[in-house]
């Protein structure tokens, strides 16, 4: 039988404008993103560690496969999506994740994004020189 395989747990995380979508499985702790593999993705350190902190936090980084499509924005945004991907699986594996993920921020979407800029203004924010003569 085809469809007698182990659950796959499923979580969406959202960031500025990138989208992940995650795909939990038992398995040794193979990450795999856009079909790429983790360290080859996300090259700096700061973002590998960023969007493994849910796996880390919950000592399950060994014991699950993730499959990861990503679009979307940048690497720091894509980051942030997959980290709330993860974490939003992860409560779906096991209910007692929750406490853990929720006290260190990782359920909470990041709704920061880039302000769009105005009219009559060099951004979104600052202005022109004022010329009183």
């Amino acid at each position: 039988m085809a469809d007698a395989k182990a659950p796959e747990f499923l979580g969406t995380g959202r960031r500025k404008t990138s989208i992940a979508r995650i795909r939990l499985a038992a398995g040794s702790g193979k990450i795999t993103v856009n079909g790429r593999p983790f360290e080859n993705y996300f090259v700096t350190e700061t973002e590998r560690s960023d969007a493994i902190t849910p796996l880390t936090l919950t000592q399950t980084a060994t014991k699950f496969d993730a499959l990861i499509t990503v679009k979307g924005g940048g690497p720091i945004g894509q980051a942030g999506a997959v980290r709330l991907g993860l974490a939003r699986a992860l409560v779906e594996v096991d209910a007692t994740f929750r406490p853990v993920l929720k006290a260190q921020g990782m359920l909470t979407r990041d709704s920061r994004a880039k302000e769009r800029k105005k009219y009559g203004q060099p951004g979104a924010r600052k202005r022109f020189q004022y010329s009183k003569r």
